[in-house]
């Protein structure tokens, strides 16, 4: 029989459940079955005793006997109609009626092979126990009547246990398919991010590769340090954009990096402000980079004085809050839908949902861009 099997919409019932779980559910429920039954007819013989009337059931060892005896022709029809389904209906339902009635016809037969097992097995003691009850021969209309009305309860039972067996199926089907959902849907975040990370790797190296060019030209030396910088920097760049998270530390560390680098160029108009300790705590994998870069490629066009940098990180509650501001020149704020500000968006909705923000702001030639997000501590 089937082992678990890999959710897939349209799979028969029967390759849904593990073949362990389909023998105890349904020897359970049978069990139950066989004890309510006996129970039902001991009870129910005991008040006709009582009345003088002569016992209309087969005694309990008999009927225990039948059951048994039932359990496996249950089992292949059970069986049978999960391979079956119940779609399309106009083919499913006939089938699945051929299987009741056959199953429901079984009893009466059922319990004749109990009686004459049990004659052979126990002997004369049997013969005399059974000779006082009454077991149905068909050979007259009242015994047909008793075979009609047995199988018309064995029918409601089997039809009790298919629903219980058949639920329990769809609700494994359905169970199944939402952990698929939730695999593809994970796997879809994950390769959407993956593909965030890397829009940053070409649009960082674009700035910083024209950042150099203009100082070949006059200063070789200094450019020739700057390609050592910038290998140094793409070696980071590339660890951090195949992890999800990095400590914050690491972050700051990578930013300081690559302002490093453009400091080179503007020794005496970039002023840049770090903090120099961080708590240990994790982050999106360069969240601060697009920011960083926003800072220096909108605010050096157009302003002639310095232009400060300046990095915060402060913890608030349990909530991280990572500040970047800066001086900006006359051309005007950075565009709200920008790469940069639309990467950072898009990457703390995927981690975070609502539970993390990012809110700029322009007012008397500073741009400030904060990102609040949970503290997630690395401890």
């Amino acid at each position: 029989m089937s082992s678990p099997i890999h959710p897939r919409s349209g799979r028969p019932l029967g390759e849904v459940l593990h073949w362990r779980q389909f023998l105890l559910i349904t020897g359970l429920f049978w069990a139950y079955v066989t004890l309510s039954n006996v129970l039902y007819a001991h009870a129910f013989g005991g008040t006709l005793a009582l009345l003088k009337i002569n016992d209309l059931f087969a005694p309990w060892p008999q009927r225990v006997l039948q059951h048994l005896l039932l359990l496996a022709p249950l089992l292949g029809c059970y069986w049978a109609s999960l391979r079956i389904g119940w779609r399309p209906a106009w083919r499913a339902l006939p089938l699945q009626m051929v299987l009741a009635v056959g199953f429901a016809a079984l009893p009466h037969w059922a319990l004749m092979l109990a009686d004459k097992g049990l004659r052979v097995a126990v002997g004369k003691p049997w013969q005399e126990l059974a000779d006082q009850a009454a077991t149905p021969t068909l050979s007259g209309s009242a015994d047909i009547a008793l075979w009609i009305a047995s199988g018309t309860n064995f029918l409601l039972q089997y039809g009790f246990g298919l629903a219980l067996i058949t639920g329990l199926a769809w609700y494994r089907r359905y169970r199944d398919a939402e952990l698929q959902v939730e695999a593809l849907t994970g796997q879809t975040n994950a390769a959407r991010l993956s593909a965030l990370r890397m829009q940053l790797s070409p649009h960082t190296l674009f700035n910083l590769l024209n950042t150099i060019r203009g100082q070949i030209g006059w200063d070789p030396r200094a450019a020739q340090q700057m390609v050592v910088q910038l290998s140094d920097l793409l070696r980071k760049l590339l660890s951090a954009g195949e992890r999800e998270f990095s400590l914050l530390a690491d972050e700051l560390q990578f930013v300081r990096l690559y302002l490093s680098l453009q400091q080179s160029r503007f020794p005496d108009r970039l002023r840049i402000s770090l903090p120099e300790s961080v708590p240990a705590l994790w982050v999106p994998s360069l969240i601060l980079q697009p920011l960083v870069e926003n800072a220096v490629a909108h605010g050096m066009p157009g302003h002639d004085g310095p232009v400060n940098i300046r990095v915060q990180a402060a913890v608030e509650g349990e909530r991280l809050v990572l500040t970047v501001v800066n001086d900006m020149g006359p051309a005007g704020p950075v565009r709200e839908d920008g790469i940069g500000l639309r990467n950072v968006r898009e990457r703390l909705a995927a981690h975070f949902g609502d539970l993390a923000t990012l809110r700029t702001q322009a007012t008397a030639g500073v741009w400030r861009a904060e990102v609040s997000l949970p503290a997630v501590s690395s401890r």
